[in-house]
């Protein structure tokens, strides 16, 4: 008499043999990367419990929010620029404040944007990938939604 696999575990269960096994009830350890070069495993490890990660991964952090206070900073100015406008300040200096800060949003872009070009040369796979950064649609997005 020949018993499936899935007999003799459902009757191990229903008899209770798996209801004192280790770990029960706590997440699963996964930590380790079926993919990753078993050589570098413990060095992958030790950083990842130091804090540290790959440093594509970081720099693409970096990339991220940089973009972010950049991005901020920008929409810190248009709500500003808006609210002096309607206060009946000197409409110029106020133009010419906004555009000051557009000039600098554009060039912490191309910066940003020089370091994507090398965070796409550090990334293992197209799909780590991240597009360069349009700075007319970044200003149009916090214009319209400001």
């Amino acid at each position: 008499m020949s018993k499936s696999i899935e007999e003799i575990i459902r009757r191990a269960m229903e008899e209770g043999q798996f209801d004192n096994l280790p770990g029960k009830g706590k997440p699963l350890q996964l930590d380790e990367n079926p993919h990753e070069d078993v050589e570098w495993r413990t060095a992958y490890h030790i950083l990842k419990n130091s804090g540290f990660t790959l440093p594509w991964i970081e720099t693409l952090r970096e990339i991220e929010a940089t973009l972010e206070s950049a991005r901020t900073r920008l929409r810190r100015t248009w709500i500003w620029q808006r609210e002096a406008l309607a206060t009946g300040e000197d409409p110029a200096w106020i133009t010419a404040e906004w555009q000051h800060a557009v000039d600098q949003f554009r060039q912490e872009i191309s910066f940003l944007n020089k370091r994507i070009s090398d965070y796409n040369l550090q990334a293992p796979s197209d799909r780590f990938q991240r597009p360069k950064i349009n700075p007319d649609q970044e200003i149009l997005a916090i214009q319209n939604h400001a």
